[in-house]
């Protein structure tokens, strides 16, 4: 994700209350076993303080030890910051194609991944990115699509510093996992597909891919939920941008912030705001913004960490990550019952305007 420097807030490093699932943590010891350098078990458990005394709200419908331990591992310091085009990227793509494959998510359009070319704005040299795709078919509309992107890609690693990428964007990422999986359980009525987008951090080219090379007809896409920094807020705020845009959304926002177990609040998408206030091409909703596709960004407003070597595992705000999730699960549902009312009056998508 890319802004302005925004106010920052003091973040502490804040644990749930006891009792996270021991299956979370076998899960996290034999990934890092796994991928190189690997740590000690001593290294690893202090790698993930929290994953021990962790545990969900009681309304918990998606899993928050799998959400955790997913996070940690994106964020682990052997995916060395995860920039497109490193060993650490790539170790990234290999957990998420076993995730992808291991939920049982269906390819999209016969594919898995996406890959695409792109020339780097700062460097000018030619980069190459890969887009991991999944998806949970729809049970009565399978012809109509809700697209939910998350990157996973970030800065990695500069003057020796690993700038691990916690909550920007191992969070959104993480949290694309366990809401595949729930759907995989709750079937919706269209399709949902998630994408975990590569190469965001350098100019939105995963998404710019993505929509230049549609998998689906981007008419039948209802529209784009995207996360980016979900699991970092001291003020239990978490913003949904995009009904600037797209005001017919507005209603569903407002139903799902009435019952949210955080502050969701809208706005961040005006572009009479200063600037870095507006939020519409910050991230990977951006080129679906352009090509006409409604979108939904849900996304907190900057911390210490963002862009910072301190955005790590240690530092993210658990219980508010976990609720966040939940609150986006809630936002899917309003979605999947509302798709044809948003089809009704959305704009035509640019591929097909004469």
């Amino acid at each position: 994700m890319k802004r302005s420097p925004a106010p920052s807030h003091s973040i502490g490093n804040q644990l749930l209350r006891p009792a996270a699932m021991a299956s979370g943590v076998i899960l996290l010891l034999v990934w890092l076993a796994w991928v190189p350098p690997a740590p000690s078990a001593a290294e690893a458990a202090h790698k993930v303080p929290a994953l021990d005394t962790v545990t969900a709200p009681a309304a918990e419908r998606i899993a928050a030890d799998e959400l955790l331990v997913s996070l940690s591992v994106l964020a682990h310091d052997s995916m060395e910051g995860r920039r497109t085009g490193t060993e650490g990227n790539e170790r990234a793509q290999r957990y998420l194609l076993e995730r992808f494959d291991g939920l049982g998510l269906a390819p999209v359009a016969g594919q898995r991944t996406q890959a695409f070319g792109f020339v780097g704005r700062r460097d000018q040299q030619e980069h190459e990115g890969l887009n991991i795709m999944g998806k949970v078919e729809g049970t009565t509309h399978p012809d109509r699509y809700v697209v939910i992107t998350a990157h996973y890609d970030h800065l990695g690693v500069r003057d020796d510093q690993i700038f691990n990428g916690a909550d920007d964007n191992a969070s959104g990422t993480a949290a694309l996992l366990v809401l595949a999986d729930y759907f995989l359980e709750h079937p919706p009525a269209s399709t949902l597909i998630f994408v975990a987008m590569d190469a965001e951090e350098m100019g939105l080219q995963g998404a710019r891919a993505f929509v230049t090379d549609p998998p689906v007809p981007l008419e039948q896409v209802v529209m784009n939920v995207n996360l980016d920094m979900i699991s970092r807020s001291d003020v239990d705020e978490l913003y949904a941008a995009g009904t600037y845009h797209s005001p017919f959304l507005t209603p569903l926002v407002e139903e799902v912030a009435d019952g949210a177990p955080v502050n969701l609040l809208m706005g961040h998408d005006s572009p009479d705001l200063p600037p870095g206030d507006d939020w519409t091409m910050a991230s990977d909703h951006g080129p679906f913004h352009e090509a006409g596709v409604p979108f939904i960004y849900f996304g907190v407003e900057d911390h210490p960490g963002y862009h910072h070597p301190s955005d790590t595992f240690e530092n993210i705000t658990p219980e508010f990550y976990v609720n966040a999730v939940e609150t986006v699960l809630d936002f899917l549902l309003v979605v999947d019952r509302e798709a044809e009312t948003i089809l009704e009056a959305r704009p035509q998508p640019a591929s097909t305007r004469l």
